[in-house]
């Protein structure tokens, strides 16, 4: 049997970006969430025609159907379900890899550290923005990178 979907594990920012941007570039999407969906991400997948579930994971679709599992930041790669992915062999990304992977010929600048991340981000953003440098804001400081990724700036994450 053919693998049919990218399936997204996660129904929040990071994964309704990710389902956009695999959307816009042709693919065949799947969101699940074992969790409640908030109504306003719930809409831009209705809006966008994106099939998804919530409340739960429903594993034997999900196994038999993935070619590739995209996984939203809260998901550890100790959690059960990702380490029976991982057995079978399907490909696992994080929703930055995902969205990297659609920008060509541009830079991403990495903010790493224990204080002062939303701070520095914001600061060199401003700083690029008033140098006219076509520049994204994405990650932590709650902006999807895959959702910037469509627009194809430079990023600072």
């Amino acid at each position: 049997m053919k693998k049919k979907f990218i399936v997204i594990l996660g129904g929040g920012e990071s994964g309704v970006g990710a389902a956009l941007l695999a959307k816009k570039n042709g693919l065949k999407i799947f969101l699940s969430d074992s969790g409640i969906i908030r109504e306003k991400y719930k809409k831009i997948l209705i809006k966008n025609e994106i099939p998804f579930e919530e409340k739960r994971h429903t594993e034997n679709f999900i196994l038999k159907n993935a070619m590739k599992v995209i996984k939203s930041p809260g998901f550890s790669r100790n959690h059960p379900f990702i380490k029976k992915i991982i057995s079978l062999g399907i490909p696992i990304q994080s929703e930055l890899e995902f969205g990297k992977s659609y920008i060509e010929n541009s830079y991403v600048i990495g903010i790493t550290g224990s204080n002062g991340k939303t701070t520095t981000c914001s600061i060199i953003y401003k700083i690029l923005k008033k140098k006219g440098i076509n520049v994204g804001l994405a990650g932590n400081i709650g902006y999807s990178f895959s959702k910037e990724a469509i627009k194809k700036k430079m990023f600072i994450y």
